[in-house]
């Protein structure tokens, strides 16, 4: 049996998405889903960080960095 590793989507309707290469036969294959793992804090906290911060983001007075501020990081030291 050959294997390939293909990225896909679920939809709303529980439906999975995803396009095989060119030339992959057609026909009856078996399917392993491995969906992404998040520890339980992970998107609490980005939500929460977002919430938190959103004014202090806002406040165009903390915009005291430009563009032209720095070095490049590839400039000779």
């Amino acid at each position: 049996m050959k294997a390939i590793e293909l990225a896909g989507e679920i939809d709303d309707q529980h439906r999975l998405h995803a396009e095989v290469p060119a030339g992959f036969p057609a026909g009856s294959v078996r399917v392993i889903v491995m969906a992404a793992e998040e520890d339980e804090a992970g998107s609490a906290w980005a939500s929460g960080l977002g919430s938190e911060w959103s004014e202090e983001l806002k406040d165009r007075t903390q915009d005291i960095y430009t563009l032209e501020d720095g070095r490049p990081v590839d400039a000779p030291r």
